[in-house]
């Protein structure tokens, strides 16, 4: 297999400002026009000798931001031609986007790529595993491609299916924000703000591999959100390696940039914003300001700061750079500022030198916040880590330790005391068990209610039934207002059905509800159509004028209870109709509209 090596001197434009991209011609091959984007329904035979004919398996591992670089990837396959599938078998090239933060992910990509050279496939290996280790046995004679390359995964495909070897990580720019995008869950955005961090934890792999803080500018931030919105966007999650940190190497913070954000949020609450994983350190000089922004109608009381351990000395030997008590400053000043602030943390059991007394002041740190969300972890050493180097825990003690904190933990009820209670939710997503929607209230407590699939994307008040350990349930107690508007296809449209009926992440502080593992359906093209069809409904035939935004129309199926998830779109939407089957034929693409119910998911994660 022949092999191209990206040189970075041969970069053009390398010292563009962040948020620009490098053109095409900068890895020295010729650039070509974009071709039109193809439905997988086209009859086009996959031909190797012309790109755009293939079916692309695409499989992600891994944190929300690695969850937005797969949609950003999916979207520019989509836009030039390629369909993206879930079925790797019917999949002419298989791509996989990885995670290095514990050795259990990392294995699973090993495992996959062991599938894929048994089914002899070619292979493209995105993200972080092989950023951070591009000499890694495992990735011999594969395609790689680096985190800041993602805006050139095309050209990556193309030249794998031509039997090449290709490996580009090399960059000093941040991918644009504007590239095309094919959202697994149409209602929310993943908008990454910086990437890397400023850290340097001894047990940290992602440092390798994401590298040394690089922020997008505050201007090219709001812009995307002024976008997302207009196509229809109702939840926008803010992501990064440590969104605290933020604009701290382009002379701004993060309150600047919140600020600017929720003055472009629509002041009907309409669309809300979720500010993701921050470590202690960067936000203890803005907690008054930040405070502000959580108190705003349009931004979630919620925030997910990791811990990591209760006992200074662990912390010190994880060069955490803060204390237990400066943690405590955050919580509890968060806590008095925001009225019925919901904290998320996380907690790794088993550090090398952890002792069972520093263990115990864990145990109490939980203990006197009892948090709703923590996500426990054992300790996994990283190759090339210092934490790997360290005299270790017996894997024993590790083991009881966590299942130890886990009882503690289950043992909490945080969410006695709201029954009966009527709240303001917005919902986006369906339920794992194929029956209820997933709404969220301000303080992004997860409630479940039996609704019509049609009041995806609306916000509408909720009177809680009964409480469990990881969500609640409620009933709807209002009627929400039908939008007619085809443009945005998050709100519930005119005549809509009302019958009734999920992430893979290697850090959510909860156990998901809103995820399966058959969650991600087909993409559309990542361009934008507007022109007049005819509309056929119940054999009447009427003009109107269509204009819809493919840039985020992947689907699934909502199916009823018991019932497989797996279905077979190709590139049709199905969106659900009480009037039957009505067909929209507008230019490159067919739209079909059928008493079916489909929707999407998402990955959740703060970071």
């Amino acid at each position: 297999m022949e092999e191209i090596e990206e040189r970075e001197k041969d970069l053009v434009g390398a010292g563009a400002p962040p948020g620009l991209r490098l053109p095409v011609t900068a890895i020295g091959i010729k650039a070509k026009r974009k071709p039109k984007s193809r439905l997988l329904s086209d009859p086009v035979s996959p031909n190797p000798q012309i790109p755009g004919t293939q079916t692309i398996y695409l499989k992600t591992f891994g944190c929300s931001h690695n969850q937005s670089d797969s949609e950003y990837m999916a979207g520019q396959l989509s836009a030039f031609g390629y369909a993206v599938t879930e079925d790797p078998e019917q999949a002419d090239l298989w791509l996989i986007n990885t995670c290095t933060v514990k050795s259990p992910s990392q294995s699973a990509m090993a495992t996959l790529i062991g599938k894929c050279k048994t089914a002899k496939k070619p292979l493209v290996v995105a993200g972080c595993v092989p950023q951070g280790s591009r000499d890694l046995k495992d990735l011999e004679g594969i395609s790689i491609i680096g985190v800041q390359q993602i805006d050139r995964v095309v050209e990556v495909v193309e030249e794998t299916l031509k039997g090449h070897e290709v490996r580009f990580l090399n960059r000093k720019t941040l991918p644009s924000l504007d590239l095309p995008k094919v959202r697994k869950n149409r209602l929310i955005e993943i908008l990454p703000i910086n990437v890397g961090c400023l850290g340097a934890c001894t047990y940290c792999k992602t440092k390798h591999a994401r590298g040394h803080l690089g922020s997008y500018t505050v201007e090219s931030l709001v812009e995307r959100v002024k976008n997302v919105i207009s196509e229809g966007v109702k939840e926008i999650w803010l992501s990064s390696e440590d969104t605290g940190a933020y604009g701290r190497d382009i002379g701004q913070n993060l309150p600047v940039l919140l600020n600017a954000i929720i003055t472009e949020l629509p002041p009907d609450r309409s669309t809300m914003l979720r500010i993701g994983m921050t470590n202690p350190p960067y936000i203890l000089e803005h907690l008054k300001e930040i405070a502000e922004v959580l108190n705003h109608p349009c931004v979630y009381s919620f925030l997910h700061v990791p811990v990591q351990s209760g006992s200074d000395s662990v912390l010190t030997a994880m060069n955490r750079e803060y204390t237990v008590s400066e943690f405590r400053t955050v919580v509890d000043t968060l806590k008095e500022l925001v009225p019925g602030m919901h904290i998320a943390t996380d907690i790794i059991c088993g550090f090398p030198g952890e002792t069972d007394e520093d263990f115990e002041q864990t145990i109490n740190l939980i203990k006197d916040y009892q948090f709703a969300q923590v996500h426990i972890s054992q300790f996994y050493p990283r190759p090339g880590t210092p934490a790997a180097r360290m005299k270790k825990v017996p894997s024993t003690v590790v083991k009881n330790h966590s299942r130890e904190l886990t009882s503690v933990f289950e043992s909490f009820s945080p969410y006695q005391g709201m029954t009966g209670q009527t709240l303001r939710i917005w919902i986006t997503e369906i339920a794992t068990d194929g029956v209820h929607l997933v709404g969220h209230t301000k303080e992004y407590i997860q409630v479940l209610v039996i609704a019509p699939e049609s009041m995806l994307g609306t916000s509408v008040d909720a009177k809680i039934t009964s409480v469990g350990r990881w969500s609640v349930f409620g009933e709807i107690t209002e009627t929400p207002v039908f939008v007619e508007d085809a443009a945005h296809l998050g709100r519930p449209l005119a005549g809509s059905s009302i019958s009734c009926v999920n992430c893979e992440c290697s850090e959510d502080p909860m156990p998901c509800q809103c995820l399966g593992e058959n969650s991600c359906g087909q993409q559309i093209s990542s361009t934008e159509h507007e022109g007049h069809t005819k509309t056929a409904m119940n054999g009447s035939h009427s003009e109107i004028t269509f204009i819809a935004s493919t840039k985020s129309m992947p689907l699934r199926k909502r199916r009823p209870q018991g019932e497989s998830n797996e279905i077979n779109l190709g590139m049709r939407c199905t969106i659900l109709f009480a009037v039957g089957s009505i067909n929209l034929c507008c230019s490159s693409f067919l739209i079909i509209l059928t008493d079916k119910c489909f929707t999407t998911t998402t990955a959740m994660d703060d970071r």
